[in-house]
């Protein structure tokens, strides 16, 4: 496949890139390169044959025109966004521009071009919008987990401006006949990841020996998918997804954040060990988020049942390649944060 991916150089598009270039497959990564995207996710990739970047925001019709035109991809598949609650709660405004114009404008882009194919590229051309489980609001801790048709209620303007993309799509799906498909992914982590989101923030600051903060109690629940997890169910759903559905992915890890960050610092332990005491010591509780929702958790199973994915990492398992991948990169990761004077939260 030539595929256009938006967002490429964040953290899970760049393990996309990388699957899909050992795949054989051609990827066009189409980014705007802000504050979380980085090319040196991809520093081996960029003179690949297969591999083509584009710097270009995703609102920009003119330029997303002139790549499509050039570029002639079979699948799109939009992972542009802008997605931490806390900076959607400081400012909103980029949210709403990113999120919910840009797709809106990429859609417009590809419904124009869809028009264009020939019959059989029309078969064969898919639009794979990536979202999020924050769409579907908040669970009770012993209430059913979300499934695809679980209404969405957003709490946060970073969650509402993704349910208000998933809408777009589903439309132009509806309206134009525009063959698109919608994933709806739990929490994901893992290596390159950048530091604004709960897992990299403790690791890095437990490595710094800095204070590690716990949003409220610390007991808000997740459901913690392994990037390359995600990665491969995106694949899958390209190949054997049925248009015009949406499919959650999650690999029922449901964990809270104060057992990930005990966790996180008992790994540490073992491979980064200190003179004095546990990583533990360093965990600051602080005033919680506004707003925060309690727990998320989605069934999987439709896409089990339907397209034969499911998750091959435990947490345990993704937990230690992702503490020991930071620790290996400490000093280069720092370098480049202390750069960008980065204020570190314990994000999502």
């Amino acid at each position: 496949m030539n595929i256009l991916l938006t967002g490429g150089a964040g953290f899970i598009g760049s393990h996309f890139v990388k699957r899909a270039i050992r795949d054989g497959h051609c990827v066009v990564n189409v980014d705007k390169l802000t504050y979380a995207g980085n090319l040196n996710n991809l520093e081996s990739y960029q003179n690949h044959p297969q591999y083509h970047f584009y710097k270009c925001d995703v609102c920009d019709h003119t330029l997303l025109e002139k790549i499509f035109t050039e570029e002639q991809p079979d699948v799109v598949v939009h992972m542009a966004a802008e997605s931490h609650v806390d900076r959607s709660i400081d400012n909103g405004d980029v949210f709403v521009e990113t999120n919910v114009v840009g797709t809106f404008t990429l859609l417009q882009t590809s419904l124009s071009y869809f028009r264009g194919l020939n019959e059989n590229r029309k078969e064969r051309f898919r639009f794979l919008h990536i979202s999020t489980d924050e769409v579907f609001g908040t669970l009770a801790p012993m209430e059913d987990k979300f499934c695809e048709t679980t209404p969405y209620r957003p709490n946060s303007p970073y969650s509402a401006t993704k349910a208000s993309s998933d809408l777009l799509v589903r439309a132009f799906q509806r309206t134009y006949g525009l063959p698109c498909i919608v994933a709806n992914a739990t929490n994901n982590y893992g290596p390159f990841q950048y530091p604004e989101k709960l897992i990299p923030v403790v690791i890095l600051n437990a490595l710094s020996q800095k204070p590690i903060p716990i949003y409220g109690d610390g007991k808000q629940i997740r459901d913690w998918l392994f990037v390359e997890d995600h990665v491969e169910a995106l694949f899958a759903l390209l190949t054997r997804g049925k248009i015009g559905e949406s499919y959650c992915i999650g690999a029922e890890n449901e964990w809270t954040n104060i057992d990930i960050v005990c966790k996180i610092c008992e790994i540490l332990d073992t491979v980064k060990p200190t003179k004095m005491r546990s990583h533990k010591h360093l965990i600051t509780f602080v005033t919680d988020r506004p707003g925060h929702d309690r727990r998320y958790a989605v069934d999987a199973s439709k896409i089990r049942q339907s397209i034969g994915w499911r998750a091959r990492y435990s947490m345990e398992e993704g937990l230690t390649k992702t503490v020991n991948w930071y620790v290996n990169n400490f000093n280069r990761l720092n370098n480049l944060f202390n750069r960008r004077r980065l204020g570190l939260k314990g994000g999502r």
